[in-house]
């Protein structure tokens, strides 16, 4: 790191991803400044799931172990139809002894505030960004905000998720996220009073999944196939006729939530890979350059791994931002492309909707965990057994 003066960072949106590449520059020493649409943040999306991976990430800020304490899958996991029958299990064990940590299912609300606690408080600032300059090797980079507001840094992080600005500003001819055919609906319930069924149900071009919080909460998930754009004003109702007659406890989750309390979004997905994740002196994380569909749970996770791995590039490089970042983008580009190919092709397996296809892939899936138990982990091996890179 030079010591003629602290490098200046600002990152562009205060999800985790951004909130992890500010932790991570802090600690190396940066100035760093936050800007964030609305403040105070606001924890969209209910519910995360952090991966092995991105606990190991965490780890490298210092607040790993404070997202570990939550961890509640204990026992079983099953996929299963809607009728209830099982086709395959795991068990939070063997995913443990498997990938070295557990999954954690954490609201977002605790996880933005683990990433909080390390900043300083003057950190975040409201700001809505309507231009990026990338800068150069010999000048730097400058964000220009709605307010009025100009801030020049030796580096610019965007981390302003889907629909990106900064993304737009610095590879303007990069494709937009496509939609991937299907809708999620997620909340949080009260802990059912009949046996909450831990996993996930494969229907007809619908999933719907439930895992335990920590709090004797359980957050649950729902997709199904439909044309983009499609609103009803009564969530609970639609979601509810989404999954009738499915196996208990469905419907006594969905029903126990209010229509306000469910979050709704149509699902994409950068089908066209970026040619970079940076430009002159920005770089771009998670679903800002390479938005996933949500079926490996790896959104949230990535642009954990993309912060870590940006700042330990940087530290390697001695905070000379333009020669660092090109080596981020070697890094992380091959990595993030395969994992959104990878949960793209999972949720396309997930929405076949004619029965033999669903009854072929129902049987495949029933006699290959009969042969091996370790069926259901085996595919994620590549993705959870991520390491950060080394810093020297």
């Amino acid at each position: 790191m030079r010591a003629s003066r602290r490098p200046t960072a600002v990152v562009v949106g205060a999800g985790i991803g951004g909130l992890a590449a500010a932790c991570a520059l802090h600690r190396d020493g940066w100035t760093v400044t936050v800007l964030e649409k609305r403040l105070p943040i606001e924890p969209v999306g209910a519910g995360i799931a952090i991966a092995p991976n991105g606990l190991r990430a965490l780890d490298t800020i210092g607040v790993g172990d404070r997202i570990r304490q939550l961890a509640a899958i204990q026992g079983s996991a099953a996929l299963r139809r809607p009728d209830g029958r099982i086709l395959a299990t795991t068990s939070a064990d063997a995913f443990r002894v498997r990938f070295g940590d557990p999954m954690v299912l954490a609201t977002r609300a605790a996880v933005l505030d683990a990433l909080l606690a390390p900043l300083p408080s003057d950190t975040l600032r409201a700001g809505t960004v309507v231009d990026v300059d990338p800068g150069a090797a010999d000048r730097p980079a400058a964000v220009t905000t709605a307010e009025g507001d100009r801030f020049e840094a030796d580096l610019v992080v965007g981390g302003d998720g889907i629909r990106s600005t900064v993304r737009r500003c610095v590879l303007p001819d990069q494709p937009a996220p496509r939609y991937a055919g299907f809708t999620t609906w997620r909340a949080i319930s009260p802990m059912p009073s009949s046996p909450l069924t831990v996993g996930e149900t494969w229907g007809r071009g619908r999933i719907f999944g439930a895992m335990p919080l920590a709090d004797e909460r359980v957050y649950w998930y729902a997709t199904a196939n439909r044309p983009a754009g499609q609103r009803l004003a009564d969530l609970r109702a639609e979601v509810l006729a989404v999954f009738d007659g499915w196996h208990a406890p469905i419907p006594d989750l969905i029903t126990s939530v209010s229509s306000d309390a469910i979050l709704h979004l149509d699902v994409h997905w950068t089908a066209t890979p970026p040619p970079a994740l940076h430009r002159g002196r920005v770089a771009l994380l998670g679903d800002a350059v390479h938005a996933m569909t949500p079926n490996l749970g790896q959104g949230g996770n990535q642009a954990l791994e993309d912060a870590v791995d940006l700042a330990a590039v940087l530290a390697r490089h001695d905070a000379v931002v333009t020669t660092a970042l090109p080596q981020y983008t070697a890094l992380r580009l091959p990595r993030t492309s395969a994992v959104v190919r990878k949960s793209r092709r999972m949720g396309a397996m997930g929405q076949w909707q004619s029965r033999p296809a669903v009854g072929l892939r129902d049987t495949v899936i029933r006699l290959s965990a009969r042969v091996s138990s370790d069926f259901a982990l085996v595919p994620l091996d590549g993705v959870m057994g991520w390491r950060p890179v080394p810093r020297s």
